[in-house]
């Protein structure tokens, strides 16, 4: 399910504008997390989840199709960790 759409949908007396009104902080706030990401920094959203970066250390791999071994450079990738709010939520034991 799509944030906006969701959000929008929630606000019935803003229901036409919401997309309008909404979109420009989300994206700020999108953005600035991807930002503050990239320079190595965790992003708390208190009650939602921590989103970091997991650092992969170089590795050996394996082609599928001939199973010769290939060298896998260290990467970064995005980490969501959910919250507790988050987890009681989805597991319906918090309405």
């Amino acid at each position: 399910m799509l944030m906006l759409p969701a959000v929008s949908g929630s606000l019935n007396r803003l229901a036409f504008h919401a997309p309008l009104l909404l979109e420009p902080p989300v994206d700020s706030i999108l953005s600035t997390a991807a930002k503050t990401l990239k320079k190595g920094h965790d992003v708390t959203i208190p009650g939602f989840g921590k989103f970091s970066v997991a650092h992969r250390g170089p590795r050996t791999g394996r082609n599928p199709a001939t199973g010769a071994p290939l060298k896998i450079k260290a990467s970064k990738a995005p980490k969501f960790t959910a919250g507790a709010s988050l987890k009681a939520t989805v597991s319906g034991k918090k309405s």
